[in-house]
C-alpha cells in the first residue's frame, strides 16, 4: 500500500508477519508498537495491504519474540505466502496522546520551516531510525528555499523546536 493511500485511508503499519515457526500455521510476529508489547491491544482491527480484515486467532509472547496464528490457516506452506506482508490498522484504534506528543505518522506531510529565516524547507516524506536517533526525511515542495532533500534528526529543542499539530507545520533550526 502507498504512503499517500494509507494516509488517505487513515491506516498505520503496526507490524509484520515473520517467517514461519513450526507445521501448524504459526509465524513469528514483528511488532512496530513502542512498546512492542502494544500489538496485543490491537488483536480486532488488524488488516492487510489490500484492506482485507485478518482473522488473528491469537499473539503470543514467547521469550523476547511474538508468535502468532491466522485462523483458518492451519499448514505451513500456507502461512508462507503471507511472509514479510505488512499489518495495519485503522489510525482511529490508537490512543489519543498528550499534546507534547506525536505520533510518526503524523509527522509525514507536515510542512518544515526554518525558523533562523523563517524558510520553507519542505515536508515530510518519512520518518526514519538509522541507529543514533529518528530522522526526517525532507522532500523539497514548489515553495522551498532550494530544491535539497534534507535529513533533520528528530531531536526535541536542539533541532526541533515546534510541532504545531493543528496547522501541520514544524519548525526547525536554521536552514540545515
Amino acid at each position: 500500500m502507498t504512503l499517500q493511500k494509507m494516509k488517505k485511508n487513515k491506516s498505520v503499519c503496526i507490524a509484520n508477519i515473520g517467517k514461519p515457526r513450526g507445521l501448524k500455521g504459526e509465524f513469528f510476529l514483528n511488532s512496530f508498537c513502542s512498546p512492542k508489547e502494544n500489538i496485543l491491544n490491537y488483536i480486532n482491527d488488524i488488516f492487510i495491504e489490500n484492506e482485507n480484515k485478518l482473522s488473528i486467532e491469537y499473539i503470543k509472547k514467547s521469550n523476547s519474540k511474538f508468535l502468532a496464528k491466522i485462523k483458518d490457516i492451519n499448514d505451513v506452506d500456507d502461512i508462507k505466502r503471507f511472509t514479510n506482508i505488512n499489518l495495519y490498522i485503522p489510525s482511529t484504534s490508537l490512543p489519543e496522546l498528550p499534546s507534547d506528543q506525536i505520533y510518526w505518522h503524523d509527522l509525514v506531510g507536515m510542512t518544515v520551516i526554518g525558523i533562523n529565516k523563517n524558510e520553507i524547507l519542505g515536508e515530510v516524506k518519512e520518518v526514519n531510525n538509522f541507529g543514533a536517533n529518528n530522522c526526517l526525511v525532507i522532500k523539497p515542495i514548489n515553495e522551498s528555499v532550494d530544491d535539497k532533500e534534507r535529513l533533520i534528526p528528530f531531536i526535541k529543542e536542539t533541532f526541533i523546536k515546534l510541532i504545531d499539530k493543528k496547522e501541520k507545520i514544524l519548525k526547525v533550526l536554521g536552514k540545515i
